[in-house]
């Protein structure tokens, strides 16, 4: 096997300008991710029928189709039924944005069932008004069952960022493709910026592991 990367060096910051444009594209689909996620984990919870099966089918379509066909119909079919030219980075963000939407409210949903009844009925028997008692007393205590399910949807969603490369955002693996065809070598490029991907993954594994065990610590304090 052949290996150069010499003829790779004038492209690496090229190349590494990718990993902000993704963590930022990723960053923001995770803030619509966890706001959409946690009105659908409550509206499962406690909210009226016509809500609750509104939560129940949207986490059905989005967790029951695949992510770049979400991707690309959001990409395509919204100029094709409105007219309106939507960019990549704005595609890229409504389609992992709703679609991480549909992970995070069953994370939710299961974190906050998990805390014991007795805070529920505890702070009803106080009077405590139901959204003071959600934002409180329960979401606090599901936030420290759920860290490990909600880092794994983290880095799942740093991994599959890629997908937005098919629709011409320029992240990491996209400029590995750009790069790659002006080398006329995809093999070098593509082992770079894997290799920055399973750097940023294990960064966030020990930030999640780091935030664990202070939260641990905290708990028996």
């Amino acid at each position: 096997m052949n290996l150069d990367f010499t003829q790779m060096t004038p492209y690496i910051p090229y190349m590494l300008e990718g990993i902000w444009v993704t963590l930022k594209f990723v960053a923001v689909a995770l803030l619509i991710g966890a706001l959409i996620g946690t009105l659908l984990a409550l509206f499962k919870i406690s909210g009226p029928a016509p809500l609750r099966a509104f939560a129940v089918a949207y986490t059905s379509i989005f967790r029951g189709t695949p992510l770049i066909l979400q991707l690309m119909l959001i990409y395509f079919a919204v100029p094709q039924l409105t007219g309106y030219d939507i960019t990549p980075f704005l595609s890229a963000i409504t389609a992992f944005g709703l679609n991480s939407a549909a992970y995070i409210s069953e994370i939710i949903r299961a974190g906050i069932q998990a805390v014991d009844k007795g805070q529920v009925e505890a702070a009803q028997a106080l009077g405590v008004p139901y959204r003071a008692m959600m934002k409180d007393i329960i979401l606090p205590q599901a936030f420290k069952n759920i860290l490990p399910a909600l880092m794994n949807e983290v880095i799942t969603l740093t991994k599959e960022s890629a997908l937005v490369s098919t629709i011409g955002y320029l992240d990491l693996m996209r400029r590995a493709q750009v790069v790659g065809a002006s080398m006329y070598r995809q093999f070098e490029p593509l082992l770079f910026v894997g290799l920055i991907y399973w750097v940023l993954v294990m960064i966030l594994t020990l930030i999640g592991r780091k935030i664990e065990r202070r939260l641990k610590a905290s708990d028996i304090r």
